[in-house]
């Protein structure tokens, strides 16, 4: 009898053990795979092939950590979990970004460059995937966005021609301008934006000190990067997912969300379309060409009609002779002929994998998350969780109509994006708890 009662006792242990194990392990490779992603395998290195795998380093480094991610998500992630991350939406974009590389100029150059960016994707998609609970998830947005705010400082006060852009020859509006451990001060703000939503989200699941002290620090950064941009959207993006959230009108933050959306859309690329959205931007006390980013958009739009279906390929229109070779356009306000990106998330979109891709790109960027933020599960941990997502989709996708970051293989920024809308994904279907035994 003893025998039987001691067997029953130790059986729930050992699987309570079992439990714990696996808990703790998906924790830390979330935050070891997450925190490698943002600070990369050459910090404070000023370059842009540093950050999206152009050297041998970044090559084999975030090769390895694909392999790692695909590992942890089928030997630590919870199978219901990663049902409820399978998106349709999804595999058609990645079909849509697989078809622009086949047609770009060079195919094989830009399939490698296509690989890097599903590799970041599947490590977001694992990071959600290996979520365990709420208080896991704590754990990782801490210590992730910790480290990196602590190194980015840490670069500034001691490495400030590697943390800051120093006296930059190239772009000397950006000089001596803060971008940590980031390549550029346009990447480092919208993930310490990001970091200062997680604060606020520490702090509203009653970790108040610890999220007070990311969230100041991170928008200290955001504010010594020199983007106006940035710095007004966190407030904005507060402001517009939080307090609806509080009275409990989540439907005025969809409104508000897709109004804000169309109303910036026909502000920016708008303007080169429609002229009396033209003319009443240059009414207004304002730069209505966007620091000469209305140049860039209307020499691309002016081509886009050679492809409208397909595009040029993955990054294959700024860099290709159709760009580079073309005669300088002297009634522009912009020498487009030497910039890499055209400063806008959804017109480059539709330059390299045509409208097609750009309708996918909306649907899965903005309007599912949307929706998912709708229907998310009414208990405490997802509600929270949502609110926290919800805000960096917000601010990214509308950051987008000002910087181009979507696709751009392992851009923090545009992991950031991953994270929120799988994320949410996660919310809306899953119940998430506060920890599990």
């Amino acid at each position: 009898m003893n025998n039987i009662a001691i067997r029953k006792k130790t059986k729930p242990q050992s699987q309570g053990g079992i439990i714990n194990s696996t808990r703790s392990a998906a924790i830390a490779a979330s935050t070891i795979i997450f925190s490698i992603l943002l600070i990369s395998f050459r910090p404070f290195h000023g370059r842009f092939e540093a950050n999206e795998g152009g050297d041998i380093v970044n090559q084999l480094g975030f090769s390895a950590l694909g392999v790692i991610a695909v590992i942890c998500l089928f030997t630590l992630a919870k199978p219901h979990f990663l049902r409820a991350l399978l998106s349709p939406g999804w595999i058609l974009m990645c079909g849509f970004l697989l078809m622009s590389a086949f047609i770009a100029p060079d195919p094989m150059a830009t399939i490698r460059t296509v690989v890097f960016t599903l590799i970041g994707m599947v490590c977001m998609f694992s990071i959600a995937g290996l979520l365990q609970d709420a208080e896991g998830f704590t754990k990782t947005i801490t210590i992730v966005s910790g480290l990196v705010i602590v190194l980015s400082f840490i670069g500034v006060v001691i490495l400030p021609d590697l943390a800051t852009h120093g006296n930059d020859v190239i772009e000397p509006q950006n000089s001596y301008l803060w971008r940590g451990v980031f390549v550029h001060k346009n990447i480092a703000g919208p993930v310490m934006a990001a970091f200062a939503f997680a604060g606020i989200y520490l702090m509203r699941r009653g970790m108040v000190l610890r999220g007070l002290i990311i969230m100041i620090t991170a928008t200290i950064f955001v504010s010594q990067t020199g983007s106006k941009t940035t710095t007004a959207l966190i407030p904005l993006a507060v402001i517009v997912i939080i307090f609806p959230a509080l009275l409990g009108w989540r439907w005025l933050t969809f409104l508000t969300t897709l109004t804000t959306h169309i109303v910036l859309g026909l502000l920016t690329i708008g303007t080169i379309l429609f002229k009396p959205l033209r003319d009443f931007m240059e009414s207004m006390p304002i730069d209505a060409t966007f620091t000469g980013r209305t140049s860039i958009w209307s020499f691309a739009l002016d081509r886009l009609g050679m492809h409208p279906w397909t595009g040029f390929g993955f990054e294959s229109f700024w860099l290709a002779p159709i760009s580079v070779d073309a005669a300088f356009p002297y009634y522009l306000g912009w020498d487009v002929r030497t910039i890499v990106h055209g400063h806008n998330g959804y017109l480059d979109i539709a330059m390299t994998m045509g409208i097609p891709a750009l309708i996918c790109a909306v649907m899965v960027l903005i309007i599912l998350p949307l929706f998912d933020y709708l229907h998310c599960k009414r208990t405490r941990e997802n509600i929270l969780l949502a609110d926290f997502f919800l805000m960096v989709v917000f601010f990214c996708t509308l950051s987008a109509h000002l910087e181009s970051f979507f696709f751009r293989r392992i851009d923090p920024a545009w992991l950031i994006l991953m994270l929120a809308t799988f994320g949410l994904r996660l919310c809306a279907r899953v119940k998430i708890a506060t920890r599990d035994p």
